[in-house]
């Protein structure tokens, strides 16, 4: 197996972000935010990192946290969790591959910001910045959101915000009240 280098390199915005090369394929690190409400929560979540294996390489997962719904409340409370992957797939072909997984795992999309069995958000893809069609690099209101800031602080505290320039922990140290959130246990 070849050695993994890591490289900086400018992006859109003039934003310093670190990759992988393997040979001639660039891994990139990913965060992305998982949200189950319907069903058996915990293991619709369950199930999804074990999708996500399969897109490249799970190297964090956070607790699992409870949390109330936000904008459409007349739904039942979500259990989310946050992990960081690798994963050598271009951010377009990345985010088919996970809304697939949210299909197949029986996403549902008739009621925007609705009851679901599965959602996964991509918070951040390496230190990229971008607005391409549904594709929107870092996601735009992750520093609104308790329930996303919590769990990632649990696994990357100090990772940076690539436009924003804030580390997660002083985001979550400045975000207002913004809904209930418990961690739980064990997941």
């Amino acid at each position: 197996m070849p050695q993994a280098r890591a490289e900086t390199g400018l992006y859109r915005g003039g934003h310093v972000a670190n990759r992988f090369l393997m040979g001639n394929r660039i891994t990139q690190l990913v965060y992305l935010s998982l949200g189950s409400n319907l069903g058996d929560r915990a293991a619709n979540l369950r199930a999804a990192i074990s999708k996500l294996s399969e897109l490249g390489t799970v190297t964090k997962v956070s607790s699992f946290y409870e949390t109330e719904p936000m904008e459409f409340r007349e739904q039942p409370w979500f259990l989310n969790c946050v992990l960081e992957m690798k994963t050598e797939l271009p951010a377009a072909d990345f985010l088919a591959a996970i809304q697939a997984i949210e299909s197949e795992l029986g996403r549902n999309r008739a009621i925007s910001k609705g009851p679901r069995t599965l959602d996964i958000d991509i918070l951040m893809f390496g230190s990229s910045v971008l607005a391409s069609g549904d594709l929107i690099l870092p996601h735009p209101a992750m520093h609104t959101r308790r329930f996303v800031l919590q769990p990632l602080a649990e696994i990357a505290p100090g990772l940076r915000h690539p436009a924003l320039g804030k580390t997660v922990r002083e985001l979550l140290e400045v975000l207002g009240p913004d809904g209930e959130v418990r961690r739980l246990a064990n997941r």
